[in-house]
């Protein structure tokens, strides 16, 4: 198959390097000049334009940040998904909203493209390892033509339901992990401000019930004041909001939800979107003048 990939951001270029390492045929294209020359020195071919990569490719890959983002590329009749042919694919590796899978699949029908709902779970140091988890929503006959690609760097394929589903697990998957790094950071916060010993604070909660997966990832980063945007806040921000507009489409109760999205909220309008998620708990430091840290960051 002739692949086409654009995004080469933090997961994107992990991918290009996996496939173009284990002999895909592999086209990319990015905003960002440098992202696309270094996954040709790795092996890729270098995309003219997305239109073009369409008409091109047998499957053409989006891995950018937003649902918008997403339709600005494909849909309209200057997008990309208007130069593809009956029977492509295009594969959505992106974080969007559960309304904009809906969307593109209707518009994938219509002209006889087949919509792969893919977004990726874990982060981009296990994209550059070829390590990412594949969420699929849809049928088995295509996420079985898509596997020998997605195996070159994926290590986990999750065939979830039909379409629709796989976003939707991916998103209640990242509310639940984004509301527990904004608990986590406020507690540090609130320890730090009271003079706790934060050596022990991150001990004893690691050692009992509040120990988790983000804590595991990004507890003693956090309190070592390493903010490197492996996930950033921004991006944490856009995908809890993505999860709240779903809840209450669906009609249920968001208290929660809002909660967590405006604690992003603020702290990426106080500055520190681009830094990493954890980087929330700046907004509460901003607030105490206090910073939660670890004696290895004085």
């Amino acid at each position: 198959m002739r692949i086409g990939l654009i995004g080469l951001g933090g997961m994107g270029r992990g991918l290009a390097k996996n496939m173009a390492a284990k002999g895909v045929d592999l086209t990319v294209q990015d905003l960002d000049a440098a992202r696309v020359a270094a996954a040709v020195a790795q092996g890729a071919r270098a995309g003219d334009d997305p239109v073009q990569m369409a008409r091109d490719c047998d499957v053409l890959m989006i891995c950018v940040t937003t649902a918008e983002a997403v339709q600005g590329i494909a849909l309209g009749p200057d997008g990309a998904l208007a130069a593809m042919s009956p029977g492509d694919v295009l594969v959505d590796h992106t974080t969007v909203s559960a309304e904009h899978v809906d969307v593109m699949r209707r518009a994938c029908a219509e002209v006889g493209v087949h919509y792969a709902e893919a977004p990726m779970t874990r982060t981009p140091a296990h994209a550059d390892r070829g390590e990412v988890n594949i969420l699929f929503g849809g049928e088995e006959t295509l996420v079985e033509r898509l596997r020998p690609v997605f195996e070159t760097y994926a290590e986990n394929i999750f065939h979830v339901g039909p379409a629709g589903h796989a976003i939707r697990l991916k998103l209640i998957h990242n509310y639940i992990a984004f509301a527990n790094v904004a608990s986590f950071c406020e507690g540090f916060a609130l320890a730090a401000k009271e003079g706790l010993d934060m050596t022990k604070v991150i001990g004893i909660i690691s050692a009992a019930g509040g120990k988790s997966g983000m804590m595991d990832l990004y507890g003693e980063l956090t309190l070592l004041r390493d903010f490197t945007p492996h996930m950033s806040l921004k991006n944490a921000q856009k995908d809890v909001r993505y999860y709240a507009e779903w809840l209450e489409q669906a009609g249920l109760p968001g208290f929660m939800a809002q909660s967590v999205h405006q604690t992003y909220a603020l702290a990426s309008i106080m500055g520190h979107g681009d830094e990493g998620c954890t980087a929330v708990i700046k907004a509460y430091e901003d607030l105490t003048g206090v910073e939660a840290k670890l004696p290895a960051a004085e």
